[in-house]
């Protein structure tokens, strides 16, 4: 099997594979093609992946030759048409909202991979490139905070007076919510946190934060360790406790998301409007709409005072060990899919392959996503 690595477009700075994951596909008998260039913003330039045994090319050469197209983001309208069909496409596409590229490729007979769609089992833990990502994210977005906020995180002790310790507010106890609240901490903030899973009251807890609970959650085992939709009922009564917190908060670091859906409203107007100047509100649900009202992704906004910071790339302002640790998922991921000598072996009775795969012979695979396709 051919391998393709592409560069990412735009901003992008981080690459899918690091030459150090590329000699491990090369050990196992995958021929890798890396476009020129594609790791030059992670630090990795031609030479070492020539080094781990990879050829480079031309972006053309690769969609020519490759069995296997890699990259981060889903493709752009140019690439989609360079794709041929019986190529199998691996990238993360968010299928649940782009159904639009779903529909692509069912048209065109590619066989597509979604590597934010790994189902959440034990099994699949180091294949995870969303919780990968999040903890970049949990982490970057505390420090931003830090430097944004015009006073200390700890509490210091002078002669010219007591500092007292910022008082941070996370939305959301996830991957990313728990590196914020890690990292939080041990820059001395105060923390509370709110999420609508009890279940992670413990994490929350051992990490040296507040667990802020609002009772009549809903919770849905089913959903994989997401939160799910509440009732309307339940969110006039979460909005009620969430503004009291926000009101007393140096910091919200917001990353509550619905897989499939816009990001929960929690930070209306009325409470950025009641926080204190000079706040600050960093909001990685940014790219489905915000935790906050005001946010604009990837924009600065400042409004009576309160700084928000619309973020949902992190990853890229950590190039080189964000690419490091999606590489290692990649690779993990793979492994499932490449038989003896290197061939493409698809083994849909893997749960994991089945859920990751989207489409494959112009059908959908994955069960979420062909029930949103055929509505």
């Amino acid at each position: 099997m051919i391998l393709g690595l592409l560069k990412e477009q735009g901003s992008e700075t981080r690459v899918a594979l690091l030459p150090e994951i590329v000699k491990s596909f090369v050990d196992l008998k995958v021929k890798v093609l890396v476009e020129k260039g594609a790791g030059s913003s992670a630090f990795s330039p031609d030479e070492m992946y020539q080094e781990a045994g990879a050829e480079i090319s031309s972006r053309e050469g690769i969609f020519k030759q490759a069995d296997m197209l890699l990259q981060i983001h889903e493709p752009s309208g140019e690439d989609i048409n360079k794709i041929k069909p019986g190529q199998v496409w691996v990238s993360a596409f968010n299928p649940l909202m782009n159904t639009g590229l779903v529909k692509t490729f069912l048209e065109k007979g590619i066989t597509s991979f979604s590597l934010d769609s790994v189902p959440r089992i034990t099994r699949a833990q180091a294949m995870d490139i969303l919780s990968s990502m999040a903890t970049v994210s949990g982490y970057n977005a505390v420090l931003e905070a830090a430097l944004q906020l015009p006073t200390f995180f700890p509490m210091f002790m002078t002669a010219a007076g007591t500092i007292r310790p910022a008082n941070v507010l996370i939305l959301g106890a996830g991957v990313a919510g728990l590196q914020a609240i890690a990292t939080s901490r041990k820059l001395g903030a105060q923390v509370e946190v709110f999420d609508v899973r009890s279940a992670v009251r413990e994490e929350v807890q051992s990490l040296g934060a507040k667990f802020v609970e609002v009772e009549g959650a809903i919770e849905n085992e089913a959903a994989g360790g997401y939160a799910v939709e509440q009732t309307e009922e339940y969110k006039k009564k979460q909005q009620d406790v969430i503004n009291a917190h926000a009101a007393k908060s140096n910091v919200i670091i917001c990353t509550a998301q619905i897989p499939g859906r816009k990001a929960p409203v929690l930070i209306p107007k009325e409470a950025v409007e009641a926080m204190r100047p000079g706040s600050v509100i960093i909001d990685l649900a940014a790219s489905t709409g915000g935790n906050c009202e005001l946010t604009k992704n990837n924009e600065k906004v400042v409004t009576n005072g309160v700084t928000i910071i619309g973020q949902s790339n992190y990853p890229a302002q950590m190039p080189l060990d964000a690419s490091r640790m999606f590489g290692k998922n990649v690779l993990n991921f793979l492994k499932l899919i490449i038989g003896e000598e290197g061939a493409l072996n698809l083994n849909f009775e893997d749960d994991i392959v089945k859920g990751t795969c989207i489409t494959h012979q112009k059908e959908v695979c994955n069960e979420r996503v062909k029930s949103i396709i055929e509505e």
